[in-house]
């Protein structure tokens, strides 16, 4: 079973992602993770980035991200543009991860495009991490050392929080960490059919 973990930027989808990795019978696959490595590895995708941005996408044969999110998040079009040339790499790749580790209960398939890149159509249940904006404001401008403005327009430039939702079978409310730990228990439970104890 694969089930789709996604939510906007700064909403703490990597920190829910790593509480559901202490699950034994759980494997997680972190498709931007993947995707760069797939970017700095593959010199056809290398060719076809630089084909499309320009020179400067890479320096010292290494993917220039802070260029490339320039240019992606202020452009719907250039990201999907730059998606249609990643993702189909990248669902090769999964497809391999997913048949090494076929034994599992499930994979938990954590992409911050899941919708955009039409990743969810492979999902079997999908779970979106809701957190309020100014929090996810917040935290994108300290972790990216960027302006409230630009993060706003990044946030903008996304999937609809309220499509993302209506098309989830889960949303997982992300205040404090031991409400998360409990719903991410319960979902859990739900998905490998054992007892849920409600409170």
């Amino acid at each position: 079973m694969v089930v789709g973990l996604t939510g906007g930027i700064g909403s703490g989808k990597t920190t829910i992602a790593a509480l559901f990795d202490e699950f034994e019978n759980v494997v997680i696959y972190n498709a931007d993770f993947e995707a760069k490595k797939i970017m700095n590895s593959s010199s056809t995708i290398k060719s076809k980035i630089i084909q499309q941005f320009g020179e400067k996408s890479y320096l010292n044969n290494q993917l220039n991200s802070a260029y490339i999110a320039s240019l992606v998040f202020n452009d719907k079009s250039k990201l999907e543009l730059l998606t249609s040339l990643v993702h189909p790499e990248v669902r090769k790749h999964f497809q391999y991860f997913k048949n090494l580790h076929a034994h599992k209960e499930y994979i938990l398939y954590e992409n911050a495009i899941l919708f955009e890149s039409k990743s969810n159509l492979n999902c079997d249940i999908i779970i979106s991490v809701f957190t309020p904006l100014d929090i996810r404001i917040k935290r994108t401008m300290l972790r990216d050392q960027s302006s409230r403005a630009a993060v706003e327009f990044r946030i903008k430039n996304q999937y609809s929080e309220k499509i993302k939702h209506l098309q989830s079978n889960y949303i997982i409310y992300s205040s404090t960490q031991e409400k998360v730990k409990s719903q991410i228990i319960r979902i859990h439970n739900i998905l490998t059919k054992k007892p849920c104890v409600f409170d």
